[in-house]
């Protein structure tokens, strides 16, 4: 997307030393007729390139400052362990450097030679220029087109994606919710102290204003199995073994907290303590899987690796287990109680009236009132650990859109600097059929015909080309196809309204042309 912001900024920066070119062919032909020589005329106009061009980097490099800035701090996520830490080096710098004076060499240079050619005297009879360079101009305008494009399509699809991502259904739920994680057993704790000092300590919670309840788990449920101790294995229902089911051990009143209905029975609570009989709660979807029309509870449930009996005491509307982008129609899930396994470290869920971060101090003292050698850890609201998980969809969706704003924004001035040169030239043209009585709406309809040509020209081949483009960012899009009908269609209003916005102003500006002053002037 760079190579192709450098492009449409390339030929942006063709396009307009092209018409500055044209608009002082009279000035350069009268240098030349009064003995100047061509090299000294090419000289000038590529050193008034390079320095636009030096000027335009320099700015530029303002500009990055912030940006690395900008982009770290997308990339985060907020996290605060972060370890990236991007700069401006003396490479990137040097490489800018003479990507600017390339530039300005590179795109100044045709324009200059055009401007000295030494046939002068058709030039001071007429210093409007000739057709190839309009036609040239006309092309590049094309082609920044396409190229945004491409860009805008590569956008639409991946904030589909986000869209499509932050409408998953996960069954929990996401906001005022505050997690932190508490290794006791690090501090001295033991079984099974330990179970009492995690209980203890969650009632104590529960009672802070605000907090509506309070729960523990083995890890978040975004989480589940890749931190704290996960209970691997098998499952044996009845004659049926499930390889590696989703387990989750959970403390009292996690559903509650968590907001997953409860169909039938009940939640995990008190009452599951070390020495009374293993408990599980299992997913709607386990229960209609194995059960089918029958009662589940009361029945019982085996993992083998743990040596565990567990009698079925609830069963809970299904819900999204670990990554969103996972997703499965029917999850086999099974909570556990925490008091009855063995956990080191457990993750609190505190459910809060209002914004959860301002419970964190509150937090943090009263650990420290129970035990402070316990560090508080992992400090993070629900919403933002979700939004970690999609993170590379985030980033990439920003960073899309600021390409594609980027993009159209470019392609919008050369347009518009390309309709305002072709109405210039066409003043006296212009001023005949006005004086002939062609109405103001005849003269924007002309200017605006133009653009549009130029706009569908543009799509005619870019259409096609993100069609096939499109397809090397398919695994990155989540239940969003690479030829999204909606997300081209859009694209297309989007870059056919930025060009009859950046043409009207020319157009409108064409139709208050005084007939008289036009025609004195040709």
């Amino acid at each position: 997307m760079v190579g192709l912001i450098l492009a449409i900024a390339c030929a942006n920066i063709a396009n307009l030393l092209l018409a500055r070119a044209a608009a002082r062919r009279r000035e350069m032909a009268v240098r030349l007729i009064l003995g100047a020589g061509r090299f000294r005329v090419v000289r000038q106009l590529l050193t008034e390139s390079v320095m636009l061009a030096s000027l335009g980097g320099a700015f530029g490099v303002l500009f990055a400052v912030w940006g690395v800035r900008s982009l770290t701090l997308l990339l985060s996520g907020g996290r605060e362990n972060f370890t990236l830490h991007a700069e401006l080096n003396w490479n990137v710098l040097g490489v800018t450097a003479a990507l600017s004076v390339v530039c300005g060499l590179l795109f100044g240079l045709a324009p200059a030679i055009q401007a000295t050619r030494p046939d002068v005297m058709p030039t001071l009879k007429d210093g409007r220029g000739g057709g190839p360079r309009r036609r040239a101009q006309h092309v590049l305008v094309v082609a920044q087109i396409a190229i945004s494009f491409l860009i805008l399509v590569a956008a639409g699809l991946f904030v589909r994606t986000l869209n499509n991502l932050h409408s998953i259904q996960l069954g929990y739920a996401r906001e005022n919710m505050l997690l932190f994680s508490l290794n006791a057993r690090q501090a001295g704790h033991r079984a099974p102290e330990i179970a009492t000092f995690y209980a203890n300590l969650r009632k104590r919670l529960s009672s802070v204003p605000g907090v509506s309840s309070a729960t523990l788990s083995q890890s978040s449920i975004i989480s589940a199995g890749l931190v704290g101790s996960p209970i691997h294995g098998t499952l044996n229902i009845g004659a049926v073994t499930i390889e590696d089911p989703s387990v989750l051990a959970a403390g009292a009143d996690f559903l509650t907290t968590m907001q997953i209905p409860i169909l039938a029975g009940r939640e995990i609570d008190d009452r599951d303590q070390p020495g009374s009989t293993p408990v599980a709660v299992i997913s709607e979807g386990l229960a209609r899987t194995y059960f089918g029309h029958e009662n589940p509870l009361g029945r019982r449930i085996t993992l083998p690796d743990e040596k565990r009996d567990l009698e079925i005491v609830g069963v809970s509307a299904n819900l999204q287990y670990g990554d969103p982008k996972d997703e499965a129609e029917s999850p086999i899930i099974v909570f556990v109680a925490l008091s009855q396994f063995s956990q080191d470290r457990v993750t609190y869920a505190l459910h809060t009236a209002g914004d959860p971060l301002t419970y964190v101090k509150t937090v943090r003292e009263m650990v420290r009132e129970a035990d402070s050698r316990i560090p508080v850890t992992n400090v993070v609201t629900q919403a933002a650990e979700i939004d970690r998980t999609i993170s590379q969809e985030v980033t990439f969706a920003k960073l899309c859109t600021g390409f594609a704003v980027l993009a159209l924004l470019t392609a919008c001035v050369g347009l518009y600097g390309t309709m305002s040169y072709s109405v210039a030239r066409q003043t006296g043209e212009i001023g005949i059929r006005m004086a002939l009585g062609a109405p103001r709406g005849a003269v924007v309809w002309m200017v605006l015909r133009r653009v549009l040509i130029l706009a569908a020209a543009g799509l005619a081949i870019s259409v096609p080309a993100a069609l096939s483009a499109s397809r090397l960012v398919e695994s990155f899009l989540f239940e969003t196809q690479p030829n999204d009908p909606g997300t081209l269609a859009l694209a297309g209003v989007v870059l056919v309204s930025a060009a009859i916005l950046a043409g009207y102003a020319p157009a409108r500006r064409a139709s208050r042309i005084d007939p008289l002053a036009a025609l004195r002037h040709e």
